[in-house]
Order: C-alpha cells, then structure tokens, then sequence
C-alpha cells in the first residue's frame, strides 16, 4: 500500500511513490513503434505532467577529458593540465564547476590525473571513469581517487544485443560492481547508458531502488548519471517515455527516491537539444549536469561546458564569482595550441558569433551597440563587438567597423555621414563590382583608412603601443 505523507516542501499532503520491480523479460523491448531505425525517430505524447523541482544548487560537471577525447586526438599530459587549469580558473572557486572525469588506463592518463591532484584545487574535483570490472577498482583506489563512473547500460538494446545478458543478469552484475566500490570506500556514479530508449519502469527503476538499498546500507552516496546516448531526449511537455527528460527525471526522484544532488544529466546533441535538455534536467530536479569543452564529444558531442555556464547565470541569476572572459581564453588555446577550428558561428566562442554585416545592423550598432548585442560581450566574455564589411554594408557597416576597430567613444566616433566613409564605400564597392564575393579583411580596410584618415591610424598606434 503507498503511504500518504506531507511534503514540506511543496507543503501539500502527498501519495509517495510506487514500488516497481524487475521486468526480466524473455525478448528485448526496442520500442519499435518509436525507433523504427529505418525511418527517423518519433516523438509520441502521452500528455503527462510532472511538476518542475528545482534543486537548491546546481551545477556542472566535465567530461572534456573522457567523452571529449573519444571524438579527437588525444591531448598530451600538458594539454589536460593545461585545460583543467582552464577549468578552474573559469570556475574561480565558486563551486559551479564541480568535478571533472579522466580514464584511467593508460600511463599518459595516469601521468595526467597525478599533476592535476598535485595542483590541489578544490574545483573541480578529480574524478574517474572505469569498466565495470571489480579489477578496475584497483587503479581507482592506487590513485587515491574518491568517486569513479561506472558504465551501465540499461537500454535493452545494449543488455541483449552489446552484452548478450538479460535484464536480470545485467541488473546482478552492475549491483556486485557497485558494491565493490562501496568496499573500497569510493562513491560510485552510474552511468546509465542509453537510457532514453531504456524500459524506464520495467529496469531503469528497479535498478535505481536497488542502487538506494545499497547506499543507505553503506551510508554513502551512489549516483546515477542519466545518459541520453544518442541524445534522443526531448523536453516539450507532455512526451511520453522514454523519451521525456523531465519525465526521466521526475521518475527518478519519485519512484526511485534518488535525492537530487545524486542525480545528474549527461546528453549529446544528436538532435540539437544538448543544451536544452540539460536544462530541463536542472529545472526538474537533477543538480548536476555534465558537459564538455566546446562540445567536443561522441558524433555531434556533448552539451558545451560555456552554454551551460550563460545557462547557469541566466537560470540564477548570477555567475557566483565565475572567471566568464575565461572562456575565450579557452577558445583560443583551442585554436591556437590545439589547432582545433571552431566554427566561427558558434555561440560565445566562434569568431563571428558576435559579428554583424548587415548594413541595418550596423546602423543600429551605431546608435547604441546593445540594439544588436545579446550582452556586453566585451564586458563579460572580453569580446569586443565585431563588425565584418562586405556588399552589403553600406556607410553603417563601413562607419561602424571604424568605431569598433580603433575603439573610438564619445566625441570621436566616426559618423556614416563622415564624407571620407563615402570615400571608404566607393572602394569597398568597386572591389565587388570586380566580381568580389570574399569580406573585406581587417588588413584591407586598415590599409584605406590609412590612406584616408591616417590621424585615426596614428592614434591607433599609440593605443597600442
């Protein structure tokens, strides 16, 4: 019989959750109807409802050093050192970004995890990812660290089709694992792979209960990291499992009691809700959500670390005493030591993610940057707002690149009425009038501006200098 009790903090009385038990079925549930494989994936609606939990904190966790080199050339020893201080710079001991996660295997990784323990930051956390083999507990607890992610998948297409198990027999195995951890006195986290095309109340579940037992039983925590493996989540309201992220989560606080900062959310951006999933997990309960640097992750990659920290602050309100002009740090030691191309569109790292051509545009920047500017890039991210030239810019674009470039204020910006803009222009239009299609380069223009205000140039200089 479910007990009736008074949630304080929804202050209603409340019915708690049903218990439900191991589904060890004899075929595998693939759910068909809604992965056909042959045709694209559907989003069915079932109209449930599952009322928003936010935690009391939230926060992010890293998986640049796991996920993230599954889908590149792995970085060296100084790379990692290199971006985990990133890590920690950008987090400057606010807490929000936790914990980061390394292999353990190789002597590289190894070497790795040492010189960053031996930095002796509090955030973010070093922790581990391991099989799930009780041998591998030996290099976790070698390395003194304290919590290692444990792979359990738990979607019927990996229990019988990758492990030839069934239900049971998978549930059995991951339990013992987990348990070998606990001996050891490490936390484990359970990554439960692929769980948006799992049988959420026919294992997902049970197997949480069981993971509850054994924590109380060992009074520690044991985590669950909710794994959208082909980033088939979906958060619009209503959706049915076990594809609804809000319905994954919900049903893991509800049905399986797991407490919200246990709880964390791992997604891939397959279908372009990386983002948009990890926070919905955090509006519905999960405190944690995990992503990578850039993005960089399996096929399509990870939620970016960076879109979660512009989440964080717009969710809260605030950055805490986050570092946020690290992050174009970040961007461009990718760039430039990693040899890494980011798309130059992409939000708040790309080169152009803050770029304007159109002429409208720029005479809107003109009047007042912020008609055009999400936020104060230069402020916050220390990107100044850039104004690109091309066809289609007009006096606006061209008067507004000059502002921006030579960083003129007050008094001194130059009006797209200024006669030598027009003569700027007349240039600008005869090189597409050649057959052009290329933007006018920073170089180019500077070489004109030169030539036609050579005082703005010289006062350029000297800034510089």
């Amino acid at each position: 019989m479910a007990r009736v009790e008074f949630n304080p903090r929804t202050n209603l009385i409340e019915q708690a959750a049903y218990k439900y038990t191991l589904q060890d079925v004899p075929e595998p549930n693939l759910y068909r109807e809604i992965f056909p494989y042959t045709e694209i994936p559907k989003i069915a609606f079932n109209h449930r409802h599952v009322p928003m939990f936010v935690p009391d904190e939230i926060w992010i966790t890293d998986t640049t050093f796991r996920d993230g080199q599954q889908a590149r050339s792995p970085y060296t020893v100084e790379q990692i050192v290199r971006l985990y201080d990133y890590l920690h710079e950008l987090d400057n001991d606010s807490g929000v970004i936790r914990q980061t996660e390394f292999f353990l295997y190789s002597k590289k990784d190894r070497e790795a995890v040492i010189k960053c323990m031996e930095r002796g930051y509090r955030y973010p956390e070093v922790t581990s990812w391991i099989r799930a083999r009780k041998e591998d507990f030996q290099l976790v607890k070698e390395m003194g660290i304290k919590e290692t992610g444990i792979l359990v998948s738990c979607s019927d297409y990996h229990i019988f089709k990758k492990l030839n198990m069934t239900r049971k027999q998978a549930m059995e195995m991951y339990l013992s694992i987990v348990e070998a951890a606990l001996e050891h006195g490490i936390i484990p986290r359970c990554h439960f792979e692929d769980i948006t095309r799992a049988d959420f109340y026919g294992f997902v579940v049970p197997f949480a209960n069981e993971l509850m037992k054994l924590a109380r039983q060992a009074n520690m925590p044991v985590k669950i990291r909710a794994c959208d493996t082909l980033g088939l989540g979906v958060s619009y309201p209503g959706v049915a499992l076990p594809r609804s992220v809000q319905g994954i989560i919900y049903g893991l606080r509800h049905y399986a009691e797991v407490p919200s900062e246990w709880l964390e959310w791992h997604g891939h951006n397959d279908f372009y809700k990386a983002v948009v999933n990890s926070g919905t997990a955090w509006l519905y309960g999960a405190s944690a959500v995990n992503c990578s640097l850039l993005g960089i992750g399996e096929r399509t990659g990870n939620t970016p670390l960076e879109a979660m920290v512009i989440e964080y602050a717009q969710l809260r309100g605030t950055t805490k005493n986050m570092r946020l002009e690290v992050i174009t740090e970040i961007a461009d030691y990718f760039e430039k030591e990693l040899d890494y191309e980011i798309p130059p569109r992409t939000p708040f790292v790309g080169r152009a993610f803050n770029a304007t051509r159109a002429g409208i545009h720029a005479d809107g920047i003109l009047k007042d940057e912020e008609i055009y500017n999400i936020f104060d890039t230069k402020k916050i991210l220390n990107r100044p707002i850039v104004i690109a030239v091309d066809a289609h810019s007009g006096l606006a674009g061209i008067a507004a690149w000059i502002n921006t470039y030579f960083r003129l204020e007050g008094d001194q910006r130059i009006d797209k009425r200024d006669p030598r803009v027009a003569k700027i222009k007349e240039w600008v239009d005869k090189e597409y009038e050649n057959g052009r299609t290329t933007v006018i380069g920073d170089d180019e223009l500077e070489m004109v501006v030169r030539e036609v205000m050579p005082e703005l140039f010289k006062m350029h200089e000297s800034r510089v200098k």
